[in-house]
Order: C-alpha cells, then sequence, then structure tokens
C-alpha cells in the first residue's frame, strides 16, 4: 500500500498509554517553544527536535520494528543503511493556515531517478481530524513528480494515538488547517538514505557525549556507524569509535568494503602477492 498509494495508516502501532507518557515529558517544552517563523513552518505553529534527548519513549517509536523493517526494506535497495532524519515534535494551535503542499525528497538537489529517499512517519499525540488540521496527502502523487495538487484530491490522514502515517519523500503533502478550537500535536520521525545529509545534524544534536547513553541500534541509527564503502568515517574508522573514547589520534584506517568489493580487492591483492613470490607469471 505504502508504494502504490505513496502512504500508509499502519492502525494501533504502539499502545496509547505510551503516547500519553511521551506528551506528558514533552509538554514543558510544548509551552516554552515559540511560534515558527515563516510560511511554510507556519505562524501558528511550534516544533521542535533533538527527541531523543527530550523524551526516554522516543527511542520505542523510532526503533518500532514494522516501522524500521519497511523503511529499511523500502530504502535498503539504493543503500547500505538507512539513517535517522529527524525526530521533530509538532503543535498546530488553532487558525493555523492549511500547509502549502510538498514533496519532503526536494530537500535534496539534481534530478530525482526513480529511487526512494525517504519514509517519513507522524505518529499523533491528539487524534487527527479533518477539523483539527490532519495531515494532507495526495494519493498517487509520487508516481508523477510533475504532478501538483490540482490534480487530484487529497485525503485527510485521520487517526487517533497509537496508530502512524507512513509516507514516502516523494509524495505531496502538507498539514491541514486547524479549523477547532484545539491544538493538534504530533511527532514526527523519518528515515533516509544513509548517504544523504540529514535534515537534522544529528552528530551536533547528539554529540558522543550523548550518544553513549543510547542503545548500539539507536547510536549506529543516528550515525555512528559506517556507510560502505568507506562513507562517514573517522581516521579511517567506523565513527562508532567516538561511543568508547576521547582520543581518536594515532587510529589506523581499516578498510569498510561492501561483501562484493571486498572479495575483489581480495583477489586482485591475492593475484600481485601470488606474482612478488614467484607462483605466478607476469
Amino acid at each position: 500500500m505504502l508504494l502504490a498509494d505513496g502512504y500508509v495508516i499502519v492502525d494501533n502501532a504502539v499502545p496509547t498509554e505510551l503516547i500519553t507518557a511521551l506528551e506528558a515529558e514533552l509538554a514543558p517544552r510544548f509551552v516554552a517553544t515559540p511560534f515558527c517563523e515563516g510560511g511554510f513552518y507556519g505562524a501558528r505553529t511550534k516544533r521542535f527536535g533533538a527527541l531523543l534527548r527530550r523524551s526516554r519513549h522516543i527511542a520505542g517509536l523510532v526503533l518500532h520494528p514494522i516501522i524500521c523493517g519497511i523503511a529499511e526494506t523500502v530504502l535498503g535497495e539504493w543503500c547500505d543503511r538507512i539513517v535517522l532524519n529527524l525526530t521533530q515534535a509538532i503543535e498546530i494551535h488553532p487558525g493555523a493556515l492549511a500547509q502549502v503542499p510538498h514533496r519532503d525528497q526536494d530537500l535534496w538537489g539534481g534530478v530525482k531517478t526513480g529511487m526512494h529517499y525517504q519514509i517519513n512517519v507522524i505518529w499523533p499525540i491528539d487524534p487527527f481530524t479533518l477539523e483539527s488540521g490532519a495531515t494532507l496527502v495526495w494519493p498517487g502523487s509520487h508516481h508523477d513528480a510533475a504532478s501538483q495538487p490540482g490534480d487530484a484530491r487529497p485525503v485527510a490522514a485521520e487517526m487517533p494515538p497509537g496508530s502512524a502515517l507512513l509516507f514516502l519523500g516523494s509524495i505531496l503533502h502538507g498539514a491541514g488547517a486547524n479549523q477547532s478550537d484545539h491544538v493538534r500535536r504530533a511527532v514526527i520521525t523519518s528515515y533516509c538514505l544513509g548517504w544523504l545529509r540529514t535534515f537534522e545534524n544529528q552528530y551536533l544534536v547528539y554529540p558522543p557525549a550523548i550518544a553513549r547513553a543510547f542503545d548500539p541500534d539507536l547510536a549506529a541509527l543516528i550515525g555512528y556507524a559506517q556507510h560502505r564503502p568507506n562513507l562517514g568515517n573517522v581516521e579511517g574508522q567506523c565513527p562508532s569509535v567516538l561511543l568508547y573514547r576521547d582520543d581518536i589520534d594515532g587510529l589506523p584506517a581499516i578498510d569498510a568494503l561492501l561483501p562484493g568489493q571486498a572479495d575483489m580487492l581480495d583477489a586482485y591483492v591475492a593475484d600481485q602477492e601470488a606474482a612478488r613470490a614467484g607462483l605466478i607469471g607476469g
């Protein structure tokens, strides 16, 4: 359904008690956060990130096995590993206008080649209804990058807390207008190809001193893992080395290659060593 329509709602993905506990931890930050500036973020909207530092319950959403399984299956065709693109909390206030329809993958420039770059997940804290500004999606708009909002009618992703809306970075979407008398809160988690620059600068948001306390799988997902071949290294080693030591001087560079590349390299080196030893001609 995700690949066919560009979006899908997973009902009852997590217990509502988890969402209630999450909101309780984020509530002070919602209150303290100022309204956004600019027409895209929304003058009647509050947003803040770095959620893995703000709530112990976010990791359960970020590492949700069904969600991660879908993200790895869809995106894994074009990368060695996926990374966490962002975590963000959003509070849309009464009177907020509808957000301009957009495609999130337009963050990255260049002509898109048909691969999938990104998967977003919206977790409602408050019930998503058409009146409260539920996210609008344009089904099938991911099939044609030239399609515009007027080419089809949008669908409001109405759902209760505990459910999750997944959508591709290539689908047209946008927050709806909040015509109710109460705020509409939600959390977004997002995943992208491991070789892309992420929306949220994870290395600054979660420096080693913070990431050391994370589950190893979570640390890897936010970027403390090398993307083969040899991408994102620190002194030629996997950046996870920063989770265990502060001094990185004097480390040897270590190959981090894909299996096919490693096999080809081993054969190439073996042939040269054999020739040097006089075992083969040349």
